[in-house]
């Protein structure tokens, strides 16, 4: 981290806003028409995207939104038609109880969407879709109010761990080489007790950390999926099991450790989050080098 500084003076001075808080220099990027997506990438690949702009900024990324900002409201207009359709239908067919839980009828709108009665399976993980979409849909039901706009970052987010299931190998194996060099003693202790394939990285990738860790944390992470650069979620898991090292070092069995990993103190879970990014741009992240979930 120790050009991070020089970085960010560096970065202010090409949008012309050295010097000035993170939040203006992002307002600067908004006001260019079109918007510049390489630059809001940039920007959110670097900073935490302020809470503010964070439902508009993650809807440009994920091509909800277009970067013309005069379409914004025709575009959002189709998208609420469709929502409505799709609700309509699911009330109609009688696809799911309608006193529901929302995320249960967010599913059942997502899966008539794209002709399915049951959520797909990942073939290259044989993880269920449904699995991604519901944690992630319930995470969102928290963090917004706007149905609509949960509906379609729900699908979204789903859609780049899908095209993510390829590289989740490549995850895997990121994590492993981190963890080694970050904790050997950690390291070695889950080699032990043979609890390192034990651990459940994909489950954890393919929720990209919902209900795993807490909503308000998340959205740091999510920053950099919406951005392109899941491999975030490598060092999320190595800074999850370092930050419970002390009582994984007590475990004697995988069992042990796969029951300390699932109880993780509420007043560790933004420190978590913290100290991934810290550790994914310590290691040089570039957005370029970051091929994971390309469509």
């Amino acid at each position: 981290m120790t050009d991070e500084r020089n970085f960010r003076s560096s970065y202010y001075e090409k949008v012309g806003c050295r010097g000035v808080e993170e939040k203006k220099s992002l307002e600067i990027l908004l006001k260019e028409k079109p918007w510049d997506k390489m630059k809001l990438k940039q920007f959110c690949l670097r900073f935490t995207v302020p809470a503010a702009y964070r439902n508009l900024v993650w809807k440009v990324l994920l091509d909800i939104l277009p970067v013309y900002t005069d379409s914004h409201q025709f575009v959002m207009e189709q998208r609420t038609d469709q929502y409505n359709d799709l609700l309509y239908a699911v009330e109609m067919l009688e696809l799911c109880d309608m006193k529901a839980p929302r995320s249960k009828i967010l599913m059942e709108m997502w899966l008539l969407e794209n002709e399915e009665r049951k959520p797909p399976i990942f073939r290259e993980t044989n993880f269920s879709s449904g699995d991604t979409f519901m944690p992630i849909v319930t995470t969102l039901l928290e963090l917004y109010d706007d149905e609509v706009d949960i509906y379609w970052l729900a699908k979204s987010l789903t859609e780049v761990v899908k095209q993510m299931q390829k590289d989740l190998p490549k995850l895997k194996e990121a994590f492993q080489t981190m963890l080694e060099k970050e904790d050997g003693e950690l390291y070695n202790h889950l080699l032990e007790v043979n609890a390192l394939e034990a651990l459940p990285l994909t489950k954890w990738f393919n929720c990209c950390f919902a209900g795993i860790l807490e909503d308000a944390s998340l959205t740091k992470i999510w920053d950099k999926i919406c951005s392109g650069a899941p491999k975030i979620l490598a060092f999320a898991a190595v800074m999850l099991v370092i930050t419970l090292r002390r009582n994984i070092l007590k475990t004697k069995t995988a069992d042990e450790v796969l029951k300390c990993v699932s109880e993780i103190p509420e007043q560790f879970e933004e420190v978590i989050a913290n100290k991934a990014i810290e550790l994914w741009q310590y290691y040089g992240a570039q957005p370029q080098s970051d091929q994971l979930a390309k469509k």
